[in-house]
């Protein structure tokens, strides 16, 4: 993947999606129109964090490279360089990937 030039603001973290699944785990090869919207993906970029009332930073909980699952219409899809990326805000990953 090549570097990205995205700088997020605030509490938002740019995600790479994962590519969608081919094949059930019943080994049926889907089409690509009968394909789900991947919800899990690879942070690549993140912001500096939420500005809290008392003029602080508050810190993501989320860094570059993690795994994340985030809900399915949450966030928006931009391109960029040719690669389909989704700007999120940190309250729309529902969870990280240990």
């Amino acid at each position: 993947m090549a570097k990205i030039n995205l700088r997020p603001l605030d509490d938002r973290v740019v995600v790479e999606p994962s590519d969608a699944e081919e094949v059930t785990a019943g080994g049926i090869v889907l089409p690509d129109a009968a394909q789900e919207k991947p919800q899990r993906g690879k942070v690549v970029a993140v912001g500096a964090g939420k500005l809290l009332d008392s003029g602080n930073r508050g810190e993501l909980s989320v860094g570059i490279g993690d795994e994340v699952i985030y809900g399915k219409y949450g966030g928006s899809d931009v391109e960029v360089d040719g690669q389909e990326l989704k700007i999120l805000r940190e309250s729309d990953i529902l969870a990280k990937v240990v």
